[in-house]
């Protein structure tokens, strides 16, 4: 069974859906005011690596991921572009999905945008406006923190630490408030700015309910998993479970899931924008093979922090490169397989036993970094079968299926070459003439094929070719 730590809890927790066989499991996305940079990445590539293993262990997963398409950085945005703020984030939204869609990340079943849901969002503040959660000042409207008796049970920190917090903080805003710790549900505009018409007056959502009134628009009042960036435990995260439940009465998530930061440098710093010391994921891999950069990330544990360097990002595609020379020598090698041999049944015991492996350290809070090194065994295995005079095809067929969809989990896909029928009549018509000793016409076919872009390598098991990079 699969097993997660809960960050309310603070404990792993065996995971049990509210539907058998079923996952509702929402991530907050992106604000879309820029190019996505590699810790917004992580996010992305941590969660689809846990949607696809739910999936993989046959779970059907609705999984909603939004954009956040009106904020303030998204207007000030627009005025440095000297564009509209819906232009804004159209434009990055189709940045995102380029990026994304080049690190193999599957699309949400639902992307929603909050300027899709300015009604739902109106008739949530209503209803926290009925229960008292909520109060108007100035066109604004805020959610009274103090009445909601379970806040700060998410990021466990008691009412008295965020009163002292709060109390720092200081502006025009601040003083709209009856008490520094509440926080804006809806904003009154401004000159300028984009805004909806409400019965508090012309305005926008604030950042937090929006995704409170998504996710229960898409999946219901109570999901099964909540995720997203560890910085967006509080106060993002713990906002969104006192305004979801107390409009609803009901718990709003059963698990809370955060995947931990991306770190540059020799101190170790948190990568963000706000910072300045962040990489965009679109100009990188103009320059990295995207596949790198996804192992690269994929393959470390969703909660642990990933250490950004080119050295790291080096080792990556060396390990990746590894893995497609096992696949691409069991493509070879399968040309040449017998159809049964008479150890057929213990080679694929031993592969079995590989995949139950495998799904025991994937089950333990999705382990990547364990689950990667059984991919690693499971590669020197096949290595090893490979030295072999004679190979199975059955075997090949079975063990390579499994790196295939061991490998898939972590979005790494590997592209079978087409066997060219004239490379092969060459490679054979050069076999014959190295066996007749005609060791020039052996050359010229090398070199013929070098010209068209093919490799040729010499083995114990034969000759292979590949297309040069």
């Amino acid at each position: 069974m699969i097993q997660l730590y809960n960050t309310l809890t603070r404990r792993k927790e065996t995971f049990r859906p509210i539907e058998e066989g079923k996952v509702k499991m929402y991530v907050c996305g992106p604000t879309v005011y820029n190019y996505i940079h590699i810790g917004n990445a992580r996010s992305s590539i941590a969660f689809d690596t846990i949607r696809r293993y739910f999936e993989y262990r046959g779970f059907k997963v609705n999984y909603v991921s939004n954009f956040t398409d009106v904020d303030d950085k998204i207007i000030r945005r627009a005025k440095e572009l000297d564009i509209t703020a819906l232009e804004v984030a159209d434009r990055y939204i189709e940045a995102y999905t380029e990026d994304t869609q080049a690190l193999n990340i599957q699309p949400a079943c639902h992307h929603p945008r909050v300027i899709n849901y300015i009604p739902e969002i109106i008739q949530f503040i209503e209803i926290l406006l009925e229960k008292d959660y909520a109060y108007i000042s100035e066109g604004d409207v805020y959610y009274r923190t103090r009445r909601f008796k379970d806040y700060g049970q998410l990021s466990h920190q008691s009412i008295d630490e965020l009163e002292t917090g709060a109390s720092q903080r200081t502006g025009e805003e601040t003083e709209k408030k009856e008490d520094p710790l509440d926080f804006a549900l809806w904003k009154a505009a401004k000159a300028d700015e984009i805004f909806w018409d409400s019965p508090w007056g012309d305005g926008r959502p604030g950042w937090h309910i929006e995704c409170s009134v998504m996710s229960g628009a898409l999946l219901g009042d109570t999901i099964d998993i909540h995720g997203g960036g560890q910085d967006l435990e509080f106060p993002h995260h713990e906002n969104e479970i006192a305004q979801s439940e107390a409009k609803t009465g009901k718990k709003f998530a059963n698990y809370w899931l955060h995947n931990g930061y991306v770190t540059i440098g020799d101190q170790d710093e948190k990568m963000s924008k706000s910072l300045g010391n962040f990489i965009t994921v679109h100009e990188l891999i103009k320059e990295v093979d995207p596949q790198v950069l996804r192992f690269f990330m994929a393959t470390t544990q969703y909660r642990r922090p990933i250490r950004y360097s080119e050295e790291t990002l080096k080792d990556a595609a060396n390990n990746l490169q590894r893995l497609r020379n096992a696949n691409k020598n069991c493509l070879f090698r399968q040309r040449s397989a017998v159809s049964t041999l008479t150890e057929d049944s213990l080679r694929l015991e031993e592969l079995s036993e590989l995949k139950k492996q495998f799904i025991h350290e994937m089950d333990d809070d999705f382990n990547t970094a364990n689950g990667i090194t059984v991919v690693y065994e499971l590669m020197k295995w096949l290595n090893h079968y490979l030295e072999k005079k004679q190979v199975s095809e059955q075997v090949l067929i079975k063990g390579r299926g499994l790196f295939e969809e061991m490998l898939a989990i972590f979005g790494i896909y590997f592209e079978e070459e087409i066997v060219d029928t004239k490379i092969e009549e060459w490679i054979q018509e050069r076999n014959l003439a190295r066996k007749q000793r005609n060791y020039a016409r052996s050359d010229e076919i090398r070199d013929l094929l070098k010209e068209k872009g093919i490799l040729l390598e010499d083995t114990a098991q034969g000759t292979r070719w590949s297309r040069m990079e």
